[in-house]
Order: C-alpha cells, then structure tokens, then sequence
C-alpha cells in the first residue's frame, strides 16, 4: 500500500491527515493578526487613500481628512496598520509619512482592486441566466465578421469569436448581453490585429488598463472618445475583468453616453500590439513591455467604493490627464471647457 493502510475493519485511512492541506497555524495566526487590523473602516479608508496616492504616501494630516476625528486617533489606526506590516513610516520634520510595505503593495492592490468591490457588491448579487448553448448564435457572429474581415481565415475569426465569448462568460454578470457584448469585443480584437499588422493611414491608439476594467480605465476610455471622437481609437481592459462596471461609476458613463457600451473586458496581446500609448491607471497592473510602444501609469483613487463625491473628484483627475494627454496626441485638440 502506498496512498493508505488497510485497518482491521477493512476500512481505509488516509497517511496524511487532512488538516495538513490547511494554512499552516504560525501563517495563520500571522495573517489574522492582519485581518484583524484591517477589521475597521477608518482603517481601510486610511490604507485605501495611501495607496491611491500619486507619491504612493500620505502624512498624518492628509489622513485626518478620511474622517472627523483627532490627528491622535489617526496615529493610532496608523500605527495598529504598522505594527501588522502594512505599512512602513518615515518622519521629515515634524510630519510622519506612511507608505505600504513595498512587499505587499501588491497584496494591499488585490484587497483593494478586487476583493474589497466584490465584498461591498455581494449583497447585492443576483443569480446569473442567459444562453446555455451559445454556439450558434456564435457561428453567426463569425460569418458576419468574416464578411467585414476577409483577409482573415473564416476559421480563425471563428476562433477568436468563441475566445472572446468564453473571456466575458468567465466573469460577466450580464449574461443577456453576453454574445452582443462578445461580437463586440471579437471585433475589437479583429481590429485591432488589422491594425498591428498595418498601422498606416490610421490616428493615434490608446489603452486604458487597470485590474478589473470596472472603473478608472472605464471612465478614462469615455472621456477620451467624448473629447477626441474618431480622431482617437480607444480601448480599454483588465488583468481580471470584475462582473460589471461599478455601479458608482455608471452615472457618469452615462452623462458622456457611454453606459449601454461600457462591460469589462480582459486584456489580450493584440490590444498592447495595436496600441501607441499604453496606460495602467495606478492599480499596480502591468503589461507586455513592448518597443515603440508609450507607458504611463496614471495614479488616481478607485471610484468603487468612493463616494459620490469622491467618484466624481476621481472623473475630474482623469479628465485633466486625458485633455493634457489629447493635446500630444493631435496637433490642435479642440476640447470643451471645463
């Protein structure tokens, strides 16, 4: 025997217990350590405006803006989210500045990015319907995009059809408009390889990336085809695509016509390919790092559990980064007055 011994009984037990594949009782007692110090709401508003922070750091008198409470009361949260690890301090005069510990900036980046909208949105969740066989409906969309692409292989552009349909089945809430919104995406994706492989004649192409394409980059990608129509290709994604757009950030999609077009989409190679300016928007996402390609990062606050006021100062960030950005972009933007 080599998984298990045989006992008198004729039953069988397992060699290992399986309290071995639990996380290890130091780790744990480590981790709840943590959790526990992130188990208050002024203390994750603290650690949420560091981490947004264009510098990636705040002193106490930035924090006391979080809330209505004493600088001392801050210091005190500042220095239960030390303690854990969570962050790091360094005094400059007679202010102290608070970092995250650079060795869980990405940890600190998930919390914030990713479970934390999805935990705020839980409640609110419905069961998920829609097509339980899409595969005609997906052959169709091939055919009508392999009329609009026939250079490209029918076989293949139904490749890429049923690609970008199981990318959003993996994360969409929206399962109604799941095969609409997977043609669209498939014909970003067609596109975008076209222009990859022949980018002369064309305007400037921008990509907005962040974690869950849910929020910033949403908001970063309508503001720009607001201000820049045609003259701009615009294009938006995320490592981990969320459910749906925050339903904070809705509204404001809307007012620049953007809502019925606006889903969560996962980044793929051809979108960098095709892209002459890449931007992560401060969310710690990265991309393929490719030549003649222009990087930025644009650090601003996450509008998913901003409030109002909060979501619509973060659209106003992005919107003086996108006009600064349209006037490199075309040699004489004409945009709208703020």
């Amino acid at each position: 025997m080599t998984t298990t011994d045989v006992t008198a009984g004729g039953g069988c037990t397992p060699q290992t217990s399986p309290a071995d594949r639990a996380m290890g009782a130091d780790a744990a007692a480590h981790v709840a350590a943590t959790l526990k110090a992130l188990g208050d709401p002024l203390r994750l508003r603290m650690l949420s405006l560091i981490a947004a922070t264009p510098t990636g750091e705040a002193c106490v008198c930035d924090l006391a803006t979080v809330a209505d409470v004493s600088q001392p009361t801050v210091s005190h949260h500042l220095r239960l989210l030390k303690d854990v690890g969570l962050l790091t301090s360094e005094r400059r005069g007679t202010w102290v500045y608070y970092r995250v510990q650079p060795a869980l900036r990405g940890a600190v980046t998930t919390l914030l990015d990713s479970f934390a909208p999805a935990a705020a949105q839980a409640a609110t969740a419905v069961p998920l319907s829609g097509l339980t066989d899409a595969e005609d409906a997906l052959v169709r969309i091939a055919d009508r995009l392999a009329a609009t692409f026939p250079d490209r292989d029918p076989g293949a552009v139904l490749s890429v059809v049923r690609e970008s349909y199981t990318g959003l089945a993996r994360s969409s809430a929206l399962r109604s408009h799941l095969v609409v919104n997977a043609e669209r995406f498939a014909r970003q994706r067609l596109t975008d390889t076209a222009r990859a492989l022949d980018a002369a004649g064309t305007g400037p192409q921008v990509l907005f990336v962040c974690v869950a394409n849910a929020g910033r980059s949403q908001l970063a990608a309508a503001l720009l085809r607001h201000h820049a129509g045609d003259a701009v290709t615009v294009r938006s994604a995320g490592s981990t695509p969320a459910a749906d757009v925050h339903a904070a950030v809705r509204p404001l999609l809307a007012e620049l016509g953007a809502d019925d077009d606006a889903f969560p989409k996962p980044l793929t190679d051809d979108a960098v390919r095709a892209a002459d300016v890449v931007i992560t928007m401060g969310c710690g996402d990265t991309c393929p790092v490719l030549p003649g390609k222009r990087y930025e990062d644009w650090v601003v606050g996450d509008p998913a559990l901003a409030s109002e006021a909060g979501v619509r100062a973060i659209r106003d960030e992005i919107d003086r980064r996108v006009r600064s950005l349209l006037t490199d972009l075309l040699p004489d933007p004409t945009l709208p007055s703020t």
